[in-house]
């Protein structure tokens, strides 16, 4: 445990972050019915200070999640379309000659683009070419933008939420690596539940549009943020955390026969972070600031399930990085950590 970690979490702090949870679950669930798990991760990244991908066929709701959540925030929001003919300057924006009626003199004048805002709603956005993508790469790294040799700073807090169709190839241009390692999560969105299913079609097929209050401000979200990393975590868990990320590299030691054989490359560094960070986030999502290897364990999938490259011989034995993660969880030996 870090020096700057061993300090009492006052207990009203958690129950206000758990209250804050609950008022934004229930404005959420005022619009989208079920997807409680997509829902809880999303926050997660959130109050993480991570980014999302949510990724899913169409016509599940995944544009409509995400501008709810934005609407129960109140926060600056911008979405962008993501298309082929899309570049860089239409996210990050761009300079102009701008002329001063009196005197006559030209200079440039920097016009803000859409990144500017506390959420970025990416849609499609694997529907762009990578020089495109490659434009959200410092924004969401360092929370900067620079743009004709400036750097212009991104007011906190700043949270990429961006989807992705899964099925489509022809049109597309599948994110590189060092763009989804940028995503703290990779949330798949499923089909609803029958019952849920027919709430959804009662729901928007009547006149009555339910209203959304947002609940948090920018400062509240910032300062929930810092709390998640205050939260104190044991040199166990984040010994666990480590082992389970080196177990999807093949040429670790660590690594179980189902790693060697089928992955191509591993998660690095980073993930270990953000299992942490999650596993942080969902512990105070439930009162605690005991962080449990279950924590960890509930957000494995999203953080490693982009992080981990399977190979030619993975997809001729139908195995994919779902399945390598479950059995890597099933495998750790935790008397060795």
């Amino acid at each position: 445990m870090h020096k700057n970690e061993n300090i009492q979490i006052d207990h009203s702090l958690i129950k206000n972050f758990s209250d804050s949870y609950k008022k934004l679950q229930h404005q959420i669930a005022g619009v989208i019915v079920g997807q409680k798990d997509v829902v809880e991760k999303v926050l997660i990244g959130l109050f993480a200070r991570g980014h999302v991908l949510i990724v899913g066929v169409p016509g599940l709701a995944k544009t409509l999640l995400i501008s709810t959540i934005s609407r129960a925030l109140d926060l600056k929001f911008n979405r962008v379309q993501f298309t082929p003919d899309l570049m860089p300057s239409d996210i990050t924006g761009t300079d102009i000659i701008d002329a001063d009626a009196k005197t006559g003199e030209r200079a440039f004048r920097f016009i803000k683009g859409p990144v500017f805002s506390n959420i970025l709603l990416a849609d499609e956005i694997n529907r762009t070419p990578p020089k495109t993508q490659a434009a959200l790469l410092q924004a969401m790294q360092e929370y900067k933008v620079t743009v004709g040799g400036r750097t212009y700073e991104l007011a906190p807090p700043f949270f990429v939420l961006a989807t992705q169709n899964p099925i489509e190839q022809e049109g597309t241009y599948p994110l590189p690596e060092a763009q989804l390692d940028r995503f703290m999560f990779n949330v798949y969105i499923d089909y609803p539940e029958y019952n849920d299913e027919v709430e959804i079609v009662k729901n928007n097929t009547s006149s009555i549009m339910p209203e959304i209050t947002p609940v948090l401000s920018a400062g509240e979200i910032i300062a929930l943020q810092e709390l998640v990393r205050r939260v104190p975590v044991s040199d166990t868990i984040v010994n666990y955390a480590v082992t389970m990320a080196s177990m999807t590299r093949p040429n670790d030691k660590k690594a179980p026969e189902i790693t060697r054989r089928y992955v191509s490359w591993g998660a690095g560094p980073r993930a270990s972070l953000y299992l942490i960070l999650g596993a942080k986030a969902s512990a105070l999502l439930c009162g605690r600031t005991a962080v449990s290897i279950e924590d960890v364990n509930s957000v494995a999938h999203c953080v490693l399930r982009h992080r981990v490259i399977t190979n030619f011989q993975a997809e001729a034995d139908s195995i994919d990085s779902v399945k390598i993660i479950d059995e890597i969880i099933k495998n750790i030996d935790q008397k060795t950590l």
